[in-house]
């Protein structure tokens, strides 16, 4: 469509005049809209309280009173019924606005920590502006973005500008003398044209170290965030600009080491001895450096995002944990910074010093944050363990045995938010089991047997372990509220482990018993585990003759499936009898000092007496005479243990129902000192030296793996260097011939 003279006349002469008054009509508007919050804050904050509560608002349901179903429901509730997750009612599900009604009747310590500046929500209300000007106008809202771009970073500038005046205090204080030498100085360092140079990021560095200058602080934020966007085609124009790799690197250190220590001087934070923290957000310097804050989180976030320097991010990720405090109100930067952060820590690829301090940034956040902040933690945590965990070799079985560790203890930081959102994922793997079992298809176990699901399961056994400990509970007086998750824990492992009792996936069950173990262990709760493993015992794979075979053994630590070649072999039924002699003993060995061992063997030992006996030669068995010998030999453990406790308890004075006697039997008694107990502690040392042989077998193996891979690409270059000097040569005498 052409443009008619009319328009270019206007473009042309009274334009600019035009943009000019709306940007100061638009600054006139933006104070007065803060003036009257701010009156209006004050009028609501003077109130009475029975004003607001005689209004006839009607106010939320606080999160206590919530729908409770899921977490009232009993355990055997929750196992009944298909495990079917209840309906949300729609209207509960839209969100509700924050009236002023629930604002005011927060708590003024929650306020003081988690509520939004007036700043913020004002840059928020321009942005939307500007949003819906695209929308309506685009033409117009194109020209602006081109001509004017300055209006439309508005309410960035203006907060800015406010942090200048803000800092203004501290150039009146300094001498005349220093101030001409400054002025100087900063002229000379943007005498380049907004390129940065050393000498300008020495000058910062120093102003921010010395006197701790907010003035600094702001140049330094603007040129980091260039710094974070550098060599990205968004098409946004920024006021700096770095060419320099080393003046880059120089800025990022001062920004990730000296904002920090300036936001600390100007606005120190205040820790409980609960690990709770304090921020001023209710004064004027804090609503001033909002935007600033909001501009560097965003910055580091992005930076985060996009860096593969195992020491740039280390460095930025501690950055980033002092920096949380002031942020914490900023609920959707939280969330963005939650999910990156929990994404390195879960990336096998990094270090395990990067991923340790990606832990402590979310384990930073779930000790101050609300119970919102906690809650979407846990949930990135959780997100990211089950991403980060699909495959498993042994090569990243520790960095997943470290995420697992590490994961475990944020949620006992708060019990009663690890609780809800435990009972959630349990929930949800209960589901996926009830369906693969009702809803049978030829692939369905696929959904329960796979690496992600086991270590699901293996993740929850140690957090009821490190949190429902026998001993940790004595020493505070009451049990965990994560305890009522050991019953659905048990529960869905047991189940997931009987699916498929194939011999395929023996490896599977070893596993989902090891982690039974652990939570019987720690929590001193007994699970019946021995029908499981001998019901191994007297499968047809250990009863028939195995077949001679070359395979390599199967490590069964980082397995949960046995090829079909491993079935029938000797390899594989040495591995399995050597697995079941080992949990077996580590079950028993739970209760070896129990008044009621001699009764709780007696059944294993009488089936383990009777498979021997069909396996020796005489009676035609698989005639596997080591595995028959490893066999008797625990059986000759057991017996022991039970005679010895016989003896021991044939001189006690109390009565089977006195319950504190029984509990206080053999108390005193190391388990290393029973029969059963030494003969463990024999075998766990001979393990660990094999592992430890292993191990340094399989580094020594990758080494040479290495070498023979670098030897190999260094005579490839070489080649092809030899093969382009040929090349060359040839050219030349080609050439000469020519001119001859």
């Amino acid at each position: 469509m052409p443009v008619s003279k009319s328009t270019k006349k206007f473009e042309k002469h009274k334009l600019k005049d035009v943009l000019k008054s709306r940007k100061e009509h638009a600054k006139i508007k933006q104070k007065k809209q803060m003036e009257a919050k701010r009156k209006e804050r004050k009028a609501r904050d003077n109130a009475p309280a029975d004003a607001i509560d005689g209004e006839g608002v009607t106010k939320p349901r606080s999160k206590d009173t919530q729908d409770n179903s899921i977490d009232e429901m009993s355990m055997d509730q929750f196992f009944s019924g298909g495990f079917q997750l209840p309906e949300l009612n729609k209207k509960d599900s839209k969100k509700r606005k924050r009236t002023p009604v629930e604002k005011a009747a927060q708590p003024a310590e929650e306020d003081q920590s988690g509520s939004e500046s007036d700043s913020g929500d004002d840059i928020d209300a321009h942005k939307e502006q500007l949003a819906a000007l695209s929308e309506k106008d685009p033409e117009f809202y194109k020209y602006l973005k081109e001509n004017d771009a300055e209006l439309l970073d508005f309410a960035e500038d203006a907060d800015l500008a406010e942090i200048d005046a803000l800092s203004a205090s501290e150039d009146e204080a300094t001498p005349r003398k220093k101030q001409k030498s400054s002025k100087k100085d900063e002229e000379e360092g943007e005498a380049t044209g907004n390129e940065i140079t050393m000498k300008l990021v020495e000058k910062w560095r120093s102003s921010m170290e010395k006197t701790s200058s907010l003035r600094a602080m702001k140049e330094v934020v603007l040129a980091f965030r260039s710094a974070a966007h550098l060599n990205e085609e968004t098409g946004k124009q920024y006021k700096y600009s770095i060419s320099d790799p080393d003046v880059y690197h120089q800025l990022l250190v001062a920004a990730l080491d000296f904002v920090p220590k300036v936001l600390q001087h100007h606005l120190p934070v205040k820790e409980t001895a609960a690990g709770k923290v304090r921020v001023p957000t209710d004064t004027k310097k804090f609503r001033t450096l909002t935007p600033l804050l909001k501009s560097h989180a965003v910055s580091v976030h992005h930076l985060l995002d996009n860096l593969s320097d195992a020491p740039t991010l280390r460095k930025t990720l501690e950055s980033l944990q002092s920096l949380l405090p002031y942020i914490l109100s900023f609920k959707k930067v939280i969330k963005e910074v939650s999910r990156t952060v929990a994404s390195v820590w879960a990336d096998n690829s990094n270090t395990e010093v990067t991923r340790l301090a990606a832990f402590l940034v979310l384990r930073r956040l779930v000790v101050i944050g609300d119970a919102s902040i906690k809650e979407a933690v846990l949930k990135e945590v959780y997100q990211g363990l089950v991403k980060g965990s699909r495959a498993t070799t042994v090569h990243n079985i520790q960095g997943i045995n470290l995420m697992k560790n590490t994961a475990s203890e944020l949620w006992g930081i708060d019990p009663n938010v690890g609780y809800t959102t435990g009972f959630g994922f349990i929930r949800q793997l209960a589901v996926h089991l009830r369906s693969s079992i009702t809803n049978k298809t030829k692939d369905s176990y696929k959904a329960i047997y796979n690496w992600q699901y086991v270590h699901s399961l293996d993740f929850w056994s140690r957090v009821v372990s490190a949190h429902c400990e026998s001993l940790r509970e004595a020493e505070a007086g009451k049990p965990s509220p994560l305890r009522p998750l050991i019953y659905p824990i048990v529960q869905v492992t047991i189940g997931a482990m009987r699916l498929i009792p194939t011999a395929q996936y023996f490896p599977l069950r070893f596993q989902l018993i090891r982690s039974l173990l652990r939570i019987s262990s720690a929590t001193s709760t007994y699970v019946p585990l021995a029908p499981a493993l001998v019901e191994v015992l007297n499968s047809a794979e250990m009863k028939k003759p195995p077949k001679p075979s070359t395979l390599k053994a199967l490590d069964f630590n980082t397995s949960i499936r046995a090829t079909k070649a491993y079935l029938r072999t000797r390899i594989y039924q040495d591995g399995v009898c050597e697995q079941l002699a080992e949990l077996l003993s580590e079950f028993f060995l739970l209760w070896a000092k129990n008044i009621a061992f001699p009764e709780l063997a007696l059944p294993v030992i009488v089936i383990l007496k009777r498979w021997v006996k069909a396996m020796s030669k005489k009676n035609g068995g698989n005639k596997n005479t080591k595995n028959n010998a490893l066999i008797a030999l625990l059986i000759q453990k057991l017996e022991a243990n039970a005679k010895w406790v016989e003896e021991k308890r044939a001189k006690v004075d109390f009565a089977p129902n006195d319950r504190a006697g029984v509990e206080g039997f053999l108390k005193d008694i190391e388990w290393e000192k029973t029969p059963l107990g030494a003969y463990v502690s024999g075998q766990r040392k001979t393990r660990e030296s094999k592992a430890k042989m292993l191990e340094a077998a399989r580094k020594e193996e990758d080494k040479k793996r290495k070498e023979a891979e670098q030897a190999e690409t260094q005579a490839g270059a070489k080649d092809f260097g030899s093969e382009s000097e040929d090349e060359a040569d040839g050219m030349d005498v080609d050439e000469s011939e020519d001119e001859e």
